[in-house]
């Protein structure tokens, strides 16, 4: 039998795979949505989805794509089986102040027969998953303020509880004069215009005072109004060094109220941080910059 010249074969393979990605969720607004959602469960909320939602599930439940009269929002949130308020979210990078007027027409749509604390909703949020924007419609000047993280529903549930008149900016309005006879003027001046200006809805303040000028003092004096007449629920004295947050803690041990004679501490609890546990009754916490970073690093 007569053998013939080999024949080269050549072919190619092509792989096909059987599993395709989802390419939606890799999307720079799906990563934004992960990230929230994850925040939303270590901040204590129920997540659902609004074909199955169930508003009873928790305290709080945060129902995603809501479906609201001026278009769909990214979450709806409920407590205690009523909306509170609405979280829009945008990719991250996005300038969330250019966001608020969305929200607020989402919080404005509410269709009817759903059970809500009031209209326009009291709360909105504006998210990236990094960067979050918070409006509390109680304040009596309503403007979006940026958070560490969402609060958590037994949080917006009290500020729904004292309501209107008992809102921390709402108080600061009409803070008493102050009757201190210990106080120096320049003391005096640096507490009524911190007071002042946290008043007219500016967050971030500067007391800038001098060596000797008494600082932890006046600090202390300004803590113990916002405690007593402002309603600020708990207080983070932050130091750089260890001894002075022991100098610190003595000074609030000091003090005394000039307006019933009472120690601060014996109106109120003082905590020193020497381990990474916060008193659940604690008015004041006092720490260190480094301590504060390893908590919040877990």
């Amino acid at each position: 039998m007569r053998r013939g010249n080999p024949v080269t074969i050549r072919f190619a393979i092509r792989l096909v795979p059987i599993f395709t990605s989802n390419l939606a969720l890799t999307t720079p607004e799906a990563i934004a949505r992960q990230n929230i959602d994850s925040q939303l469960k270590n901040c204590g909320w129920v997540l659902q989805d609004m074909s199955d939602m169930n508003i009873m599930a928790g305290q709080g439940v945060a129902v995603r794509e809501y479906q609201l009269t001026s278009g769909e929002a990214d979450y709806g949130l409920y407590i205690d089986g009523k909306v509170a308020g609405v979280i829009e979210a945008k990719k991250e990078g996005s300038t969330l102040t250019g966001v608020e007027t969305q929200t607020d027409k989402y919080a404005k749509g509410l269709p009817d027969g759903v059970p809500h604390y009031g209209l326009p909703l009291p709360f909105g949020y504006e998210s990236t998953g990094i960067v979050t924007r918070f409006t509390n419609r109680f304040n009596p000047y309503p403007r979006s303020r940026e958070l560490f993280t969402f609060h958590r529903p037994e949080e917006l549930k009290r500020l729904l509880d004292i309501g209107d008149e008992k809102q921390l900016r709402q108080q600061l309005q009409s803070m008493p004069e102050l009757e201190d006879d210990k106080l120096w003027p320049i003391q005096r001046v640096a507490i009524t215009n911190l007071e002042k200006s946290l008043s007219e809805n500016r967050p971030r303040s500067l007391i800038q005072m001098t060596m000797g000028s008494g600082k932890t003092f006046t600090a202390v004096s300004s803590v113990y109004r916002l405690i007593k007449f402002a309603g600020a629920q708990r207080i983070l004295f932050l130091v750089d060094r260890n001894n002075l947050g022991k100098q610190t803690d003595k000074e609030f041990q000091s003090y005394v109220s000039p307006y019933n004679n009472y120690k601060f501490t014996e109106e109120y609890p003082v905590q020193r941080l020497t381990k990474n546990v916060i008193g659940e009754s604690s008015k004041v916490v006092i720490t260190t910059i480094q301590r504060l970073y390893s908590m919040l690093q877990g």
